[in-house]
């Protein structure tokens, strides 16, 4: 059948930081669909210059259900086009999408970052389609699968210019408040300290960077083995959502007593911070009471964001919540122990040991299960190119709207054998 937008209608909420939201719609027109955006706040009207398709929402988040219905349904939209499902706003809509029997299209960082980004149809991270399907079942799915298998990214790719985008985000929310003046942000904290933390990450970047340079040379030239936990921002849904903490604080204070009951005595432990770890929870100071506490000084060390592999190349194992990073520690071959819901987390792949005995002697993923799972993603959800970056926006596009506009998603057309070839890697500065 010809890939066409005719009679389909597009409704977009809000998506990742900058242009590529309204690029993307851009081209769904092209292709002889209706495009619709959704916005609540300066942030969102800034990225969709498109007024003739803008439609302010200036109600209260307790009129948000009723209003999203209303829209729905006068507008006859067939697709809903969001960025993450967890946030309130878009949990609602898609609840109430459901039961119209609209189409739900999801936007997510890649679960192969970072030179790829994550579309699924239904929901992601904890409820995505992927929590459900065995590794048997992706393997049969891949029998008619050809493509080969790139080789593992080791970098963020355009970490600076996510940076940059969710700043100048932050700038048009905080300085236009007077035209949405019900909007509240899904996290707790204000417009106006989200933008200061994002001013005061980019200022202190070359700071860190020396930081992060003296404590991976210390780490490099130690000579000590080494066990590495794969920290993630305490805001990120995943980590809010889909597991058993309600703060990075615990998580810290379950890793640290669980290494100095099991780890041997000369083995040292690393926290590697997230790469966009802005200082909005005391991860540092929280690492250094542990360490005390549990008389581990010395052995304890914190790296602040930065690339993994370096880290990776010599570690022996890695723990993590449900960093999206743990997929990098499978392909290396390495044991990983995780805590929270991750597509990833499957029995062939992640160690059920308890922590104190994982630190002792941990096993072993399988990695042939691993390589074939990683396979399956490559060929369904995960696709070539960035939100962030001009030239990954290029890449992404050049794939997505054609998976948007079929009548099967990701996982359906790798089945039914109708999957398009995908591109091959290439890296996105």
């Amino acid at each position: 059948m010809r890939i066409t937008g005719n009679d389909r209608r597009f409704l977009f909420l809000q998506g990742p930081h900058g242009p590529f939201f309204h690029r993307l719609g851009n081209m769904l027109q092209s292709a002889g669909a209706e495009v619709w955006r959704i916005g609540f706040n300066r942030g969102d009207r800034a990225f969709w210059p498109t007024k003739t398709t803008f439609l302010p929402y200036h109600g209260t988040q307790e009129d948000w259900p009723d209003h999203i219905t209303a829209v729905l349904t006068a507008r006859r939209i067939t697709d809903l086009v969001l960025y993450g499902d967890t946030r309130a706003l878009h949990a609602h809509a898609i609840s109430r999408a459901r039961s119209l029997g609209i189409t739900v299209h999801v936007f997510e960082e890649g679960y192969l970052r970072p030179h790829w980004v994550t579309y699924e149809r239904g929901g992601a991270n904890g409820h995505s389609r992927l929590m459900d399907m065995t590794v048997a079942q992706m393997q049969t799915a891949l029998a008619k699968a050809e493509m080969e298998l790139p080789e593992a990214p080791s970098r963020w790719g355009d970490m600076r210019q996510h940076i940059f985008w969710g700043a100048l985000y932050h700038w048009f929310v905080l300085t236009g408040f007077w035209d949405f003046k019900n909007f509240r942000p899904h996290r707790s904290l204000t417009v106006w300290q989200e933008f200061l933390l994002y001013c005061r990450r980019l200022v202190l970047l070359p700071f860190h960077r020396w930081e992060r340079m003296i404590a991976e040379f210390r780490i490099k030239h130690g000579g000590f083995p080494y066990h590495l936990a794969l920290l993630q921002l305490e805001h990120d849904a995943s980590f809010r959502m889909h597991s058993p903490f309600s703060s990075m604080a615990e998580f810290l204070a379950v890793v640290v007593e669980g290494f100095a009951k099991g780890a041997p005595p000369h083995h040292h432990l690393v926290f590697k911070a997230h790469p966009l770890e802005d200082g909005r929870a005391p991860i540092a100071r929280e690492i250094r009471r542990l360490t005390a506490l549990h008389g581990l000084n010395g052995r304890v060390h914190f790296v602040r964001g930065g690339k993994l592999a370096q880290l990776l190349n010599h570690a022996r194992s890695a723990v993590t919540v449900n960093s999206t990073a743990g997929q990098q520690v499978l392909w290396r071959g390495m044991p990983l122990k995780t805590f929270g819901a991750a597509v990833y987390a499957k029995p062939e792949f992640v160690s059920t040991q308890p922590l104190a005995e994982f630190f002792s002697h941990p096993t072993r993923p399988d990695s042939r299960a691993y390589r074939d799972y990683r396979h399956y993603l490559l060929e369904t959800s995960q696709i070539t190119g960035g939100f962030y970056s001009s030239r990954g926006r290029r890449e992404l596009l050049r794939q997505v709207v054609d998976m948007m506009l079929s009548h099967e998603d990701p996982y359906q057309a790798l089945t039914s054998g109708s999957a398009a070839p995908r591109q091959q890697l290439r890296v996105v500065n």
